[in-house]
Formats: C-alpha cells, sequence, structure tokens
C-alpha cells in the first residue's frame, strides 16, 4: 500500500536555492539553479536565490532560511565542502552527505573504492603533481593504450578534458587538466553512449 505523501510548501519554511558559486562550472550552476528556483516558486515554496560566491554561508542562518537546495556544480559545491558548512550551521540540505560527496567528486579516490569492491573501471593512471615530467606523461599511452582520456579528477566531467589520439597530444592535455587540478587522471577510452 502506498501512501500519498504531499507536504504543504509553507512547512518547508524559507528555502535558499545555492547557485553559481565559484568553481569553474558556475555558469552551468547558474542556469540550473535558476530553474530550480522558478520550479520551487511555482509550487508556492518561499524559495530564494543564494549566490555563496557573492555572500557569506553565514547568512543563511542570519536570514532564517531552513533549508536549502543545493544547484552548485564542481568544488564547494559537489566535493562535500558546502555540506559540511551546512551541516555545522546545523541547516538541511537537498542531496548527499559530507563523506559521500567528497568520495564521489574525488574520481581517483572512486576507483579505487570502486576496484577494492571489485566493481569493473577502466584501467587508468594517476599524474600527482611531481609525476608530469615530460617522459612520464608520454609513456601514459604505453600503459594504457590509445585513444585515451586525460581529466583533472576533482573537477566536472566536462572541465579540462581531452581525448587524446596520439602521443604529441599528451603533454597538452595534461597541461589543461593540471589548470583545473594539481593532479591528473588517464583512463583507456571506452567507446559507448554517453549517460548523464
Amino acid at each position: 500500500m502506498s501512501a500519498d505523501v504531499r507536504m504543504s510548501p509553507a512547512t518547508l519554511g524559507k528555502v535558499a536555492v545555492l547557485l553559481g558559486g565559484t568553481s569553474a562550472e558556475r555558469q552551468v550552476s547558474l542556469m540550473s539553479g535558476t530553474g530550480v528556483l522558478a520550479a520551487l516558486q511555482s509550487q508556492g515554496v518561499d524559495a530564494h536565490a543564494f549566490d555563496p560566491a557573492q555572500r557569506d554561508l553565514l547568512d543563511l542562518r542570519r536570514d532564517g532560511f531552513a533549508r536549502v537546495f543545493i544547484a552548485l556544480h564542481g568544488r564547494h559545491g559537489e566535493d562535500g565542502t558546502v555540506q559540511g558548512a551546512l551541516e555545522l550551521l546545523g541547516i538541511p540540505y537537498t542531496g548527499s552527505g559530507v563523506m559521500a560527496s567528497a568520495i564521489a567528486m574525488d574520481k581517483v579516490m572512486t576507483k579505487r573504492l570502486w576496484q577494492a569492491d571489485g566493481l569493473p573501471t577502466p584501467p587508468w593512471q594517476w599524474l600527482a603533481p611531481g609525476q608530469q615530467g615530460r617522459d612520464q606523461v608520454l609513456g601514459v599511452p604505453d600503459t594504457l593504450g590509445l585513444p585515451l582520456i586525460v581529466k583533472p579528477p576533482r573537477e566536472g566531467s566536462s572541465i579540462g578534458i581531452t581525448k587524446v589520439a596520439g602521443y604529441s597530444q599528451m603533454q597538452a592535455a595534461v597541461a589543461l587538466a593540471a589548470q583545473y587540478d594539481a593532479d591528473v587522471l588517464c583512463e583507456a577510452f571506452i567507446e559507448g553512449t554517453e549517460l548523464t
């Protein structure tokens, strides 16, 4: 038997929609956050835009927000940072908690956990800052084959990513990824349907 659970918008109290932020995905967050804000307001929720790049998170408590809808993307939005701050403030929020967010945002840590649990993941190589010299970078295709993917491990799935088809592209791909994260993740390319 399923119960019809409906919550009155008034019982939610004042809701902050966190959008924008400081990550490389700021513009995407502004778009998705604006959409979330409009949807909540259309249902009668007392929702307000709140950009942590322009306001201190302590203002959430000062301004009487009862709940937060996180529409931030990338660092400081999906990596457990804002979740930890909201927990310290005692304000309920949408999405996963601190640890799950931190692990899921770090693609290297996620791969390590998957491997420890026997889950399949494409072959990969992690390049720490001291391992990004020319010889080490050019050795990656020898291990993973070509084509391969080079990306920052703690950014959004489309930020700083390069599909490398030849050795001559490796150094530029690593340099691009390193602009967004000191560490670089290289993965064997798996052809298939892209899902989001």
